[in-house]
């Protein structure tokens, strides 16, 4: 029995990396799902391999940082499937800079994006799972939502903020049969990191360099797939952890036991 039949999911930033992979396994589970994303070429793409898995599913090109959008999103939902059972709140930026060396327009897009643009999510979603007595909102945090590093410091401070709401939300909603869990990755090999000029700091270094440098620093030697995060979500989003809300999963290679 596919473990999301019967169910609807909202996946945001679904265009690449761990949202695409994340739709792709909730479609093989029987999902349908709403997918989202600011390139319309990809989302449609995305659309057409989970509907290629005989799963209905529709794309909403939308920008999360507008309550506007997300509206959209959420009546698209609405209205094609009747019900949403799971949000994924994957969409998000990385950053880097210190406290001193951030620009305030990079302060302000990461935090618009990785903090303000989940809680619009969550604030029109939840309305809805409260009707229906039930349902799983899975945030993706990092495992810098945990532990601090170093020339992160937006990041890090958005991706704590998205630990706390998840904490917060599961206490406020248990007793309405909604949980609330995030997935915490470590370093994962997504489309990004193969993009040039991606790694823009004070010290910028290669793309080669970066990768040799964070898979020898990770206990199990290697980055994450894309693959090995979706299947955390799975769970999360699953009745598997049906006893299970307020918790930041780990999927970090061992990063942050040292």
């Amino acid at each position: 029995m596919a473990k999301l039949s019967g169910k609807t999911a909202i996946i945001t930033g679904a265009t690449s990396g761990i949202g695409k992979a994340t739709a792709l396994l909730f479609a093989d589970e029987g999902a349908a799902l709403v997918l989202t994303g600011r390139r319309a070429d990809l989302g449609k793409a995305v659309e057409a391999e989970c509907r290629q898995k005989g799963v209905r599913c529709v794309f909403v090109e939308a920008d999360h940082t507008k309550m506007e959008d997300c509206q959209r999103v959420v009546d698209a939902a609405v209205a094609e499937f009747g019900r949403i059972d799971i949000l994924f709140n994957n969409a998000g930026i990385v950053t880097s800079g210190t406290a001193d060396s951030t620009p305030e327009q990079v302060w302000q897009d990461t935090l618009n994006i990785n903090v303000t643009a989940v809680w619009h999510m969550c604030k029109l979603v939840i309305p809805v799972m409260k009707r229906q007595g039930k349902g799983v909102i899975v945030n993706n945090g990092s495992d810098w939502s945990v532990v601090a590093g170093t020339n992160a410091f937006p990041y890090i401070a958005s991706k704590g903020a998205v630990g706390m709401m998840t904490k917060a939300m599961a206490l406020d909603y248990a007793r309405e049969g909604i949980r609330v869990n995030a997935v915490c990755p470590g370093d994962t090999l997504v489309e990004r990191w193969l993009e040039k000029g991606y790694f823009e700091s004070s010290n910028p270094v290669s793309v080669e360099e970066a990768m040799m440098e964070s898979s020898a620093y990770l206990p199990m030697g290697r980055f994450g797939k894309p693959e090995e995060i979706a299947s955390a979500v799975l769970f999360l989003a699953s009745d598997d952890s049906s006893f299970v809300t307020g918790h930041l999963l780990l999927v970090d290679g061992g990063n942050t036991a040292r």
